[in-house]
């Protein structure tokens, strides 16, 4: 009787009954954004958020810093050259300093997402 060489292949329809694991035994983060489930559709909206609580603190400060600005030269009796003075000169250091704490923050907050994604 001659043996039949052809071989028997399998094809697989269903998702995988097991959770692919890493070496350690833990689903990375990093597979389960990129596979859009809950928990990275979490840890992205962590980042988010961490990144808009940074922008409102900067709102918030720069509204305060020149919100009362138009009430002060309202109250003040012409006084032009001070208000030129005020917003090309006095408001410059602040507004260069927030933008920089910013900066600053936003990537922060970036590279502590990385380092929770890539497990490290």
């Amino acid at each position: 009787m001659p043996q039949d060489h052809t071989e028997r292949r399998v094809v697989v329809t269903g998702p995988p009954r097991q959770a692919l694991r890493t070496a350690s035994g833990y689903y990375r983060p990093r597979t389960e954004i990129d596979e859009q489930t809950t928990l990275g559709h979490t840890y992205v909206r962590s980042l988010m958020r961490t990144q808009l609580r940074a922008a409102l603190i900067v709102f918030a400060v720069l509204g305060l810093l020149v919100g009362p600005l138009p009430l002060l030269f309202a109250a003040m009796p012409d006084g032009r050259r001070l208000e030129w003075a005020v917003l090309g000169f006095g408001l410059y250091l602040p507004l260069v300093l927030l933008a920089r704490w910013y900066v600053r923050r936003a990537e922060r907050n970036e590279r502590d997402f990385v380092r929770l994604v890539e497990d490290r």
